[in-house]
């Protein structure tokens, strides 16, 4: 069955009443304000809900409104984000509330085909504020829905395709009451991400559709939905290097194009180094190292990428300012004045830093 042969006005009321003893208490949901919403919701792509929690009470609390984010200088802003993982998301909105406030006058535009204008604001992101934030009646498809509505209609499209996407909103505005709009989209991600579990795993006794769902009559639950695989990620090798002198400690800023763009890091390069290697890459950085010591092997996984690294503790001589991509960083100030993201969490735990998504739970690039 495809999701438009199937009665999804059948869906709307169960899933309301269900929503109204079910909903969770966020952060973002006690004070719904287009701002709120639109931050809450650029963290929750790709990051669990309560990982995102104190990252989002912090932000707000230091960057309360669209001026402040505007106005926000990057290396603040990449901290406050530092830990989360897809920087990119940071830095959009703040260009994007630099667009709020030179074309809209600092307010958040209400309608969808302004907000899709925004830096970093797609179709789900548009939908999910103008109908929270603004009660608009429009669709707000995310992952979440994608899954429960192919599982309870028993559609079998696979939802990689943005065609797929498409249709699903465009059948799912037909239903979405005009008047609960907020509450509806709202209860749909919730049924998906607390009942209609990925991975085959959905709690199908606390659903509130399972007299109407397709899948579970047809004992569909872990073939759906169909999902085609994304392309396998590469390998690198990668070996790093914690260069100490005292209390201070080489950092490199990276390019502010490519991979975590911007972000500050430990100088590191392609390849597994031997020890004697490791020697050898350190006196070609000018440096006179006194010790080297291997430290653990760690991994990252990025979406496209995954890094295998191998580390090194290199203590040096007297560090002297050179090399004009070298920083030379008391170990103290690292934790407050230097993004870093959590790729490199595994080697700055050396430093006896409280670092990215150790200090709040989980991050990822």
């Amino acid at each position: 069955m495809k999701i438009e042969e199937f009665e999804l006005e059948l869906l709307v009321r169960p899933l309301l009443v269900w929503f109204s003893s079910h909903a969770r208490i966020l952060p973002w949901r006690e004070d719904p304000s287009p701002y709120r919403v639109w931050v809450s919701e650029i963290m929750l792509q790709q990051t669990r809900v309560e990982a995102v929690k104190p990252y989002f009470e912090r932000f707000v609390e230091t960057l309360p409104d669209v001026k402040a984010l505007a106005d926000c200088e990057e290396e603040k802003l990449l901290k406050l984000w530092e830990g989360l993982g897809y920087y990119n998301r940071a830095r959009n909105l703040k260009t994007a509330a630099k667009q709020v406030m030179e074309d809209y006058g600092g307010r958040i535009p209400s309608e969808c085909e302004a907000l899709l204008k925004l830096k970093g604001i797609g179709h789900y992101t548009a939908g999910a504020i103008a109908s929270i934030a603004y009660g608009k009646p429009v669709p707000a498809v995310d992952g979440n829905a994608l899954r429960v509505l192919s599982r309870v209609t028993g559609d079998d499209s696979d939802i990689a395709k943005q065609s797929v996407r498409s249709n699903m909103e465009t059948v799912l505005a037909q239903v979405i009451p005009k008047d609960r709009a907020k509450a509806f989209n709202q209860a749909l991600m919730e049924l998906g991400a607390t009942v209609c579990l990925p991975n085959g795993e959905p709690k199908c006794g606390e659903c509130p559709w399972k007299g109407l769902c397709v899948a579970k009559a047809e004992n569909q639950t872990k073939r759906l939905p169909v999902k085609s695989r994304p392309k396998k990620r590469k390998i690198e090798k990668r070996t790093v290097f914690l260069i100490r002198d005292g209390e201070k400690v080489i950092l490199r800023k990276r390019p502010q194009e490519g991979l975590l763009a911007g972000m500050y890091e430990f100088p590191n390069t392609l390849g597994s180094f031997t020890s004697e290697e490791a020697l050898s890459f350190v006196k070609q950085m000018n440096l006179t190292p006194l010790r080297v010591e291997p430290l653990d092997a760690a991994k990252h996984i990025f979406s496209h990428v995954e890094w295998q690294m191998k580390g090194y503790l290199v203590r040096v001589e007297a560090l002297e300012e050179g090399e004009s991509d070298l920083l030379f960083a008391e170990a103290a100030d690292f934790k407050e004045n230097y993004p870093m993201p959590s790729a490199f969490a595994a080697y700055a735990k050396y430093l006896n830093i409280c670092h990215g998504k150790n200090r709040f739970g989980e991050g990822q690039e």
